[in-house]
This record gives C-alpha cells, structure tokens and sequence, in this order.
C-alpha cells in the first residue's frame, strides 16, 4: 500500500487508494495475510509447503503458473493449504474482519467476497452451520469496520453439478441474510458450463446473480458459454473476449461486467506482463470491468495495485480510473442509495487537486 501511495504521489496524481471503489472478485481464503496464515499455521501444527513457507516470510508471492496441468494443480495445493489453517469460527471471524481492514485501506466502500463453504464445513459442522458462522462473520465486519459486505457463494466445477444446485438452494435461502450472487470457480477448462445451467437458473430465480468464471485459462468460447448457459451478469475474469471483436460488443451491448484482475492474470501465466493484460481493448470496446484482487495471498497485490497497474502500465488518466471504480459501482449487488453516495463520492476524489497540490482538501467521508 505505502509503494500505491509513493507512485501517487511521485507522479502528482490522486491516490488510488483513496479512491472509493467496489470490490467484487476476491477469494475467501485466498484475502488472507500472509503474517494471518503463518500465525494459524502454527497454532494448528499445519506443514505448510515449502515454497508458500518461504514466499511468506520473504514477503513476496510464490512462483505460480497455472496455464499447464502441472502449475495449475501447485497452485491447488497451494491454496488447500492454505484453507487447511482455517479451522475455528474465531478464524472464520478474523480472515474476514481483516480481509475488511485491507479493502477499506484501498479505498472499497462495497466488497462480495466469495467463498465455496463446503470447503470448511468438515470442520464447522457441517454446510449450514458454516455458512452462518461466515454471514455472521461478515455481519460483524460490517459493524465493527463500517464497510459493506455482501456474500457471493460459489460452486466449484471439479464437484458434481448437483451439488452445485445444492449450493444454489442454500445461497437462495439466505439472501435475506447477505447472499447476493452465485458463481462458479476452480480450473474452468474442466467441466462445461452447461452441466451447471440448472444450478444457476435456481440462483437466478432466487432473485441472485449470475457470476461464473470465465475466459480467463480459456479463451473466448468459454465467455460465450457462460453468457449463453448460465445467463452471466458478471464474469469471474473475461480478460480473454478481448480476443473476439464480435465477444466484446456483445459484452458491451448486455452490460456484462468482467471482474478484471490483472496481478492474478500475469502471476498464473495468462499474460506475461502487466502491459499484456487487455484492460484497453475491453475498455475502449465498452465492456465495463471492475478491478479486482482475486487472491492476494498467493498473487501479492490488493485492490489499490490493480488500479495502479492501469495506471503504470497502461496509462489510464484518474478520469478514466474514476470511470474504472464507477463501473466497480454500477456491476455491483449494492441498493441504490448506497451506489449514489458511492458515485458523488468518486466524483469528490476526481473533484479534489492531485496529491501534493496545493490547497487540496481531503475526499469527503463517505456517506454508507
């Protein structure tokens, strides 16, 4: 965050995290800090591997690639570790009260953090019970950091698709306590998406929206089956329509979001650089996207190095990271008002003079 803020400032432009922005592509487990992980690791005696071990004590994230086999089943494994160290409702309570502390430092007034809860309920009681601990969990973030959260819950393509409408009556049955959406994650190149259409057409008519993963390790037929068999509002990623001229206007014509994350693209060896990342083409085709930090556990970057990586490496004017984190706004699961303060407020921070401008005043306080 402190190297966000020296680039700002360096440059005599606004800081990006200052910016009031939604949050809507970032991982459960993988929102943990690294110092959280190596404590929980300890208490419970987990052996974590050796290369996460070693990438967290040097303060960098570990090598991943995940575009073979090979990579993508280390970055598994590396993840399964990592989920292993979450065993208590007080950890459940901790990842997300500090997983709330970090958005709020990058500017996120609104966060959907999504999260599979089969994965913990071996050790939470079961599915139900470990659903509420996490809603609760989020409640209780809410009050004490005064951030907005909301739940995306998501299925995971590597399990059978019944279970994935088992998840979909589950996430339905509490949307009245912060479920907002249902998505579909792990390696898309496993599974088609139309195994999973009636899953997602209880989502939907549970008043949810849509949100699979999609054109990210797979190219543009992957969007188009998330489009034409789970009927998206959002996709998880969908960096690779820009591949499709025809994909993109059509994207833009719907108003389909993608959650854009580019440290994760680059980590996991979508695209080799930063400058590869095609935030341009889907910008200037009008596909609205809302940055997001994936996994920052694994990838190294919250959600302020997204913004900054629009910057730096593709120029993007703080008019157009305004209209960036606008867009966060607009593709989110937040009530109307809450939008309209979140709007005036990025209009504030467009508003005020640069950092290290004269007579610049501080952006307003939000108004959630």
């Amino acid at each position: 965050m402190e190297r966000v803020r020296e680039l700002s400032e360096q440059r005599g432009a606004r800081d990006v995290s200052e910016l009031p922005k939604a949050h809507l592509h970032l991982h459960f487990t993988g929102s943990m800090r690294p110092a959280t992980l190596l404590e929980l690791a300890d208490k419970y005696g987990v052996r974590l591997p050796d290369a996460l071990t070693e990438a967290l004590l040097g303060g960098e994230p570990p090598r991943l690639r995940a575009t073979d086999e090979r990579g993508w089943f280390r970055f598994q494994r590396l993840y399964d570790a990592a989920r292993a160290c979450l065993r208590e409702p007080e950890d459940i309570r901790r990842l997300v009260r500090e997983a709330a502390e970090e958005d709020i430092r990058d500017g996120s007034r609104w966060l959907e953090i999504q999260v599979d809860p089969t994965s913990y309920a071996p050790r939470l009681g079961g599915l139900i019970p470990a659903l509420e601990i996490i809603l609760d969990a989020v409640d209780s973030a809410r009050r004490e950091t005064g951030l907005h959260m909301r739940v995306l819950v998501a299925a995971n393509r590597m399990k059978h698709p019944l279970d994935a409408r088992t998840l979909a009556r589950l996430a339905v049955r509490y949307a009245d306590r912060g479920v907002v959406g249902f998505g579909l994650s792990n390696d898309e190149r496993r599974g088609m998406a139309r195994d999973f259409d009636r899953a997602f057409a209880i989502a939907r008519e549970g008043g949810l929206l849509s949100a699979p993963h999609g054109g990210e390790l797979n190219g543009p037929p992957s969007v188009r089956d998330c489009l034409d068999d789970l009927y998206a509002n959002r996709l998880g990623h969908g960096v690779r329509a820009a591949e499709d001229p025809r994909l993109l206007h059509r994207l833009a014509e719907r108003g389909v979001t993608c959650e854009v994350c580019p440290a994760s693209n680059v980590a996991l060896g979508v695209y080799e650089k930063p400058e590869d990342v095609p935030l341009r083409t889907l910008y200037e085709a009008g596909v609205p996207m809302a940055l997001g930090a994936d996994d920052p556990l694994l990838f190294g970057s919250r959600l302020a190095a997204q913004y900054e990586i629009a910057r730096r490496h593709h120029g993007f004017t703080d008019e157009e990271l305004a209209e960036l984190a606008r867009q966060s706004v607009r593709g989110s699961a937040a009530p109307q008002d809450v939008r309209a303060g979140l709007l005036a407020d990025i209009d504030a921070w467009l508003a005020a003079p640069p950092s290290g401008t004269p007579g610049r005043t501080p952006l307003p306080a939000s108004r959630l």
